[in-house]
């Protein structure tokens, strides 16, 4: 006889195969993400492995979802995205996007506190859009104020940072792409 649980575990595995697929994500980059093993994750979305937390608990977090979401638990009614602000050294930065992999955006507030240079290099790109106040933007020998509603882009590749010019707290977002990937924005030209 199968149970309302045995139901609900086993549309846990389909759930997490459509969950990967809609966030273009392989299960290489999940495993990555996660230090749960390829085969692992294949036999769970598969349903060749019973869910437990052990395995939920890191995918919940890489997908950055609720528990809930991944056993299929019903609707509470409230559609409210409650996102989850991170304080990073002195910074707050609220993760927007809600899958591992590929272009990430981020909203961040920069204190006045962070206005002392401190140039670093990764693989990347950037994309900075100011929402409010002056960023300080020095990129290789380049020292750089971006004002309110201005935008600036870089390979991340290069000796860069970021921070506040030290009178006012900056407010931005933030699009980064770890393998590189390149904000393409189209605009048409006023006039047009």
């Amino acid at each position: 006889m199968v149970t309302d649980d045995d139901a609900v575990l086993a549309a846990v595995g389909p759930r997490l195969r459509a969950l990967r697929k809609s966030r273009g994500t392989t299960l290489t980059q999940l495993a990555e993400t996660t230090g749960i093993s390829v085969s692992t994750l294949s036999r769970l979305e598969s349903g060749e492995r019973k869910p437990n937390l052990e395995l939920l608990l890191p995918l919940a977090r890489a997908y950055q979802v609720p528990l809930d979401d991944l056993v299929g638990a019903p609707p509470v009614g409230d559609p409210r995205v409650r996102l989850k602000p991170i304080k990073h050294a002195d910074a707050v930065i609220v993760p927007l996007t809600q899958h591992p992999g590929g272009l990430q955006a981020f909203k961040m507030v920069i204190p006045t506190t962070r206005s002392e240079p401190d140039p670093r290099t990764h693989s990347g790109y950037e994309w900075l859009y100011v929402l409010s106040g002056t960023l300080r933007l020095v990129l290789a020998e380049h020292d750089i104020l971006v004002k309110t509603g201005e935008a600036a882009e870089f390979d991340t590749r290069l000796p860069h940072w970021f921070g506040s010019t030290g009178t006012a707290p900056v407010e931005i977002l933030s699009l980064f792409g770890p393998q590189g990937e390149r904000m393409h924005v189209r605009a048409k030209p006023r006039g047009e």
